[in-house]
């Protein structure tokens, strides 16, 4: 028997502390195996030790929420007995150490959160965030992660939709690889993870257990030092076919009345499906570990507990369903065996070989895990920590045209077409829109259609938490309002570096704050999420955090996807209108944020100047105005304006329609802050009959909020050209960056 040293609890990343609470909770010295089950169960990224204290200050609620956090997944009424059924998550770390099993393996992951509840999968999205392309190992990086993310999705046939790829330095040591999947599902089939009933058989189904992903958790748990390529037996190895079969074999098996519960298996496989089933029921669990299908001869109960094998699944089944649930397995060629019981001990019981190897009380294991109130700085506190330099002087351009080429070529705004062909978007056939401000994808046999976005502006965030949360929610509501969808609610993915740093835990804090109040106001509730701590990097010399990334994906619906809008510009002579807020008319200095503008950065070099503000009362109202807009039939183009400010909006629209615009700027404001400012709350829509819409304006209406968003004529949709320049080499510019980084 091993003996427990303070090496080996510090091996599996537990502090002396949270050692000594384990033996006061066992009353005795744990064994190796219950110290490794312990060692998963409390680490960062299975019990939100650090973060669980704030996310219980977020808004979860709404009268279409059917299940908030909690669950494998969030899921929301979309009428007709239907729910949309979607969360995203994580796989940082093991796509930095291997890139392609990394995003793989996320991508097979979020899909069985998604599928466990019983819903059938209809879309994939991603949220990638990579370091400085010439950083000797990013191009390997993007590579691999991209081939991952696709060859998982397109094998186990769930269209990628849409998502985002940003650069950034403070990526070289840790990159991010967020991936969301959605469901629809009968909302009277719906599945649960809570175990019940005492003797009910526990089922594993699925694949065979190995010794990839052993200790996953507790890697992804603490940032990189030197030694990041010897953490590679930790990443698990997927197999998109084995997926696809279990997803069938699951739904086949849901059909009928046979499971009690289910849960897959993800980080920390075995151990945390089981404590999370059998402490959310109240019960107890016994597991034949001598049962558990292995393809690896000689596994110990420690090695098949703490595997992160894939594909892989636990259920409890209603006692005599045993034999019809093998059947559906075995015809899906699936390992199925029962491998234990639930019990009324309250303890997670472990046999093996006649003997018990583990007998640990379940409330320590889960309700009981440490939950941390890390120190953190104020906001002033953290202002004056994070230097952000003042906005000195406001530069201008006497070149637009030439500085959009600029921006369109360079990494951050250049076409990601690289990526996204490698993804299969068309799988399934209900994909109507991708590469716009949304994906969207049709309710399998109804006129409904879900809208899905994921955005995050990391910068912002960095020189403003609060700001930068608030701004991150409405960002993806700007989104799914730009297609004509009702956005209905929130997944997460919270990248942050490590806590244990009060600046780093003050990012979290009033990023959350900010995200919190914008779903407040804007009835956009967060129903899903993801914790990913201690991204950052002592291999890239003196410490590298990332920025911090509280990644959204929103999800929307729309009623009738007749109505769903689209962002290219579609006829010439069409007229050409801003939506924005009312009082901004009147010019003011402290708007058209040139400060933390990306036109500042990449043809300046100067990071500076704040965040700019997101007012949540006027994004709602022009989200208001938009949808009805699109409902009526008004506009027959919409765009929200983001990075890059207005020039690159409708650069965006003349390229996806391949035609070019006469347009003019406010003459109050300079070229720079009119065309390349980053005001929030803001959409470019084209209207074919200008005279229908000023007499729908003219109405009014009863709505204060409503009435501050003005409208403000650009110009014209028409000829080959914008700024000047014609809209080919836009389209040459923007496609650039990818085909010359990718050949060289």
């Amino acid at each position: 028997m091993t003996q427990i040293t303070p090496e080996i609890v510090a091996e599996h990343g537990l502090s002396p502390e949270e050692y000594a609470i384990i033996e006061d909770r066992l009353g005795r010295t744990p064994n190796l195996v219950e110290l490794g089950i312990f060692s998963v169960m409390w680490s960062e990224h299975c019990s939100y030790k650090s973060s669980r204290l704030h996310l219980k200050k977020l808004p979860t609620e709404a009268p279409w929420v059917i299940c908030g956090p909690g669950e494998n997944a969030g899921i929301i009424d979309i009428g007709d007995g239907q729910a949309a059924i979607f969360k995203m998550e994580s796989h940082n770390h093991p796509s930095y150490i291997e890139p392609y099993q990394g995003a793989a393996t996320g991508v097979g992951g979020i899909l069985r959160d998604v599928f466990t509840m019983g819903a059938r999968p209809v879309a994939n999205m991603n949220a990638l965030r990579f370091g400085r392309p010439e950083h000797p190992k990013m191009k390997h990086l993007v590579q691999g992660v991209v081939a991952g993310i696709g060859g998982y999705g397109n094998c186990v046939g769930v269209p990628t939709v849409g998502g985002e790829t940003n650069f950034d330095p403070a990526y070289d040591g840790n990159i991010l690889v967020n991936a969301m999947t959605v469901g629809v599902a009968d909302t009277d089939k719906i599945f649960y993870s809570a175990a019940t009933g005492v003797g009910n058989p526990i089922v594993y189904v699925g694949s065979k257990t190995g010794r990839d992903g052993i200790h996953g958790a507790t890697m992804a748990s603490a940032d990189f030092a030197e030694d990041a390529e010897e953490k590679r037996p930790t990443v698990q190895v997927g197999d998109p076919f084995t997926e696809k079969l279990l997803i069938e074999a699951c739904l086949e098996l849901m059909a009928t009345d046979a499971i009690v519960a289910i849960q897959d298996m993800g980080a920390a496989g075995l151990t945390s499906s089981s404590v999370e089933m059998a402490s959310k029921g109240g019960a107890g669990i016994r597991l034949d570990m001598g049962k558990v299908p292995c393809r690896e001869e000689g596994m110990t109960p420690y090695e098949m507990m703490l595997s992160e094998s894939q594909e892989r699944m636990l259920m409890v089944l209603k006692p005599g369903k045993e034999p019809m649930a093998e059947a559906i397995f075995k015809k899906w060629e699936l390992d199925f065996a029962v491998i234990g019981e639930v019990t009324d001990t309250g303890h997670m019981v472990l046999e093996f070989g006649g003997e018990v190897v583990c007998d640990i009380p379940l409330g320590p294991l889960a309700d009981d895990a440490p939950e941390y109130d890390r120190p953190y700085l104020s906001k002033e506190e953290y202002t004056a920590w994070a230097g952000i330099k003042p906005m000195t002087n406001r530069p201008n351009t006497a070149d637009v045209g030439g500085d959009l080429l600029k921006l369109l070529a360079s990494p951050t705004l250049c076409s990601r077409s690289w990526i996204s062909e490698q993804y299969d978007s068309q799988v399934g056939a209900d994909t109507l829109q991708t590469g716009g401000d949304a994906g969207v994808v049709r309710v399998h046999g109804t006129k409904k259609a879900l809208a899905i976005s994921t955005d995050c502006t990391p910068r912002y965030v960095y020189a403003d938490p609060y700001e930068g949360g608030k701004q991150a929610i409405a960002e993806a509501y700007r989104n799914l309002c730009a297609v004509g969808a009702k956005p209905l609610a929130v997944t997460n993915c919270l990248n942050f570096a490590n806590p244990q740093r009060p600046e780093i835990m003050a990012q979290f804090v009033h990023a959350l704050e900010g995200m919190g109040n914008a779903c407040r106001v804007l009835d956009f509730p967060i129903v899903s999420g993801n914790v990913s701590l201690y991204n950052e990097s002592k291999a890239t010399g003196g410490g590298s955090a990332i920025l911090p990334t509280p990644a959204i994906g929103g999800v929307g619906l729309i009623d009738d996807y007749e109505h769903m809008m689209t962002m290219p510009f579609k006829a010439a002579g069409e007229a050409i209108y801003l939506i924005w807020p009312e009082a901004w008319a009147t010019p003011d200095p402290e708007r058209s944020h040139l400060g933390k503008s990306l036109w500042l950065r990449e043809i300046h070099g100067r990071d500076e100047g704040r965040t700019p503000p997101t007012d949540l009362t006027l994004e709602k109202a022009a989200g208001g105005i938009v949808r009805e807009l699109i409902a009526d039939g008004l506009v027959s183009a919409v765009h929200d304006v983001s990075d890059g400010g207005i020039a690159v909006a409708l650069a965006e629209m003349a390229m996806s329609g391949g035609i070019g615009a006469e347009v003019e700027k406010h003459p109050d404001y300079t070229d720079a802050q009119w065309w390349f400012g980053e005001d929030q709350g803001r959409y470019i829509v084209t209207v074919p009959d200008t005279e229908a819409l000023n007499r729908a304006l003219s109405k009014g209406t009863e709505n204060e909020d409503t009435a501050q968003v003005g409208f403000r004529r650009l110009g014209t949709v028409g000829g080959d050209s914008l700024f000047g320049v014609p809209v080919a080499d836009l389209r040459k510019a923007h496609k650039s960056f990818f085909s010359d980084w990718m050949d060289a």
